[in-house]
This record gives C-alpha cells, structure tokens and sequence, in this order.
C-alpha cells in the first residue's frame, strides 16, 4: 500500500464522537474548498458505520450546499431513517461553523437474488497501455508546474488514466462529450480496512474527479486547471449494482447530455475489467465560463 492510499485511508476514518455522531479533516484542494468526493466519501463512512454489517450500500443521494472549509473539522450527523427487514435508510448532515455543507441520503439493502441483467461494457484499451495522469499532465507546456503539481497531489492516492486526451489542453474544436477513465487505489487494499463498504466509499471518492470533464470537452474549453471555467458539484446520486474492488482496474465510462442555464449534467457508468457493470453515476454541477471585462 502507497504511503499516499494510506493518508486517504486515514483520512476517511472518521473519529465517533457519539452513536450517531462523527468528525471528519480535510485535506486542501487544488481550489480553496473541500474537495466533494472527500465529504461524500465520508458521510458515506458515517451512514455505513450504523448500518448492520449484513447490509451492503446500493444508493446514495447527495446535495453539496454549500463549499468546505479545508481549514476546518466536518461534524456528520446520522439520523436512522428506517431499519426495515431487507432495507436500512440512513440520512447524513455535515456541518462547518454551525452551517449544513452537504446532505446525504444513503440506502443499504441484504442480499437476495433476483432478476439479473445489464448493457454490455463499453470498448476501451487496456489501461496498463495508457499514459498515468502524471504523464499526461507534466506533457501540456501551457500548464503552470505549481499547478500541475498541486493537482496531481489531490490524486496520488489513486492511479487514474484517461483513454483519450481530457480537458487541459489549451482550447480546441468542441468533441464528443464522452470521457473514458480506467482507475483504482494505488496499491492493493488488505487486512482490517478491507471490507465491502470501503470499496464503495473509495469509489464515491474518485467519482468525483472526472464526470463533469465531459461537459468542458463539448465546449473545447482547457479545464479545470486552466481556470477558464468555474465549476463545482451540486448534487450527486450512485447506484452500486454489483461487488466490485477499488484496488482493481475500473473502467470510469462518462457522458454530458446537457449543459444549459449554468450548469452540466453528467452521467457515467462503471464497469469491472471483466466486463461487469457496478455502479451508474449521475452529477449535476454549476459550469461556468468568467465573463472578460
């Protein structure tokens, strides 16, 4: 295990302040708010954490109200929604100075059978072929190193690689707004930490990162890191279909259907390297573009 997974492992082991309470650090970010995959992961940890081992999460619902202060501790409080026979429903409140910055409604279910299908997997090259984010990003001249490096800081936890060429090149024509990423933690999971329930909240993490970069990619617009557009989640929803492990190649397969009014819609879904589809992912998130003065 990298020394880098084992920080974001630590940083998702939330200290229980009472039954149902628990605090959370954050970490900086490359802009000057707490990442949202950080604060999603963690209510997730909280929810999980009051749930029966037996029931395993297949939904989350969530609501970014309002930016995080990295600076300061995240308070979540869980409330018991429902302990049915077959499904337990938890709701998560984080709180910063006395403010609710994000609501999570999380689902967990025992397992049954039942019906089963799914679309197949799309084509996508084998992710050992393609360049590491660091790679690609060290490659674009017109991207500042400080910034690229400070970038790169907020994912060296995972190994992440595009399939095609993401938004950080400097503008282009607009393309499909379709993005392939093949990701997983750097370094195999193991011992005490691994169990179900972290595979899915490290998942949520990084399905953060990437969707709405399908929207920049129908713009032509240089990204993110660029700072030629704004953007910042406002809501996210999951479903985890199927097992999968965090530690193993997951291909990341992203689409924008719209972008209207100041915000983009993405929606994505993951699939395991054999082809099994384990979790459907939909954001919406303000995108948008300073006005020059």
């Amino acid at each position: 295990m990298s020394t880098a997974l084992e920080s974001l492992l630590d940083l998702l082991d939330l200290e229980r302040i009472e039954r149902d309470i628990f605090r959370g650090r954050s970490r900086s970010a490359v802009v000057p708010r707490v990442f949202g995959g950080q604060v999603a992961a963690q209510a997730m940890v909280a929810a999980g954490r009051t749930v029966p081992a037996d029931r395993h999460a297949h939904s989350l619902h969530a609501y970014f109200l309002r930016p995080g202060d990295p600076g300061a501790p995240i308070v979540y409080t869980v409330d018991r929604i429902r302990d049915g026979r077959s499904f337990t429903t938890r709701r998560v409140v984080a709180v910063q100075h006395g403010q609710p910055v994000f609501h999570l409604s999380a689902s967990f279910q025992t397992y049954e059978e039942g019906l089963d299908h799914q679309v197949p997997m799309p084509p996508a090259p084998d992710p050992e072929t393609l360049p590491t984010s660091a790679e690609r990003l060290r490659g674009y001249g017109h991207l500042a190193p400080e910034v690229v490096e400070r970038f790169l800081e907020t994912r060296e936890a995972v190994d992440l690689r595009y399939v095609g060429e993401p938004p950080y090149g400097e503008f282009g024509a607009p393309r499909e707004p379709h993005s392939q990423v093949w990701f997983r933690t750097n370094g195999k999971l193991d011992g005490a930490v691994d169990e179900p329930l972290l595979h899915v909240v490290l998942a949520t993490y990084v399905s953060d990162m990437t969707l709405l970069d399908s929207v920049l990619l129908a713009h032509g617009r240089g990204g993110w890191a660029v700072g030629d557009v704004v953007g910042a989640s406002l809501d996210h929803a999951m479903w985890f279909h199927r097992p999968f492990r965090a530690d193993e190649w997951l291909l990341y397969d992203q689409e924008s259907p719209s972008a209207s009014g100041g915000r983009g819609l993405g929606q994505a879904r993951i699939h395991t390297r054999d082809g099994r589809l384990a979790v459907t992912v939909i954001q919406e998130g303000v995108v948008r573009v300073p006005r020059e003065h």
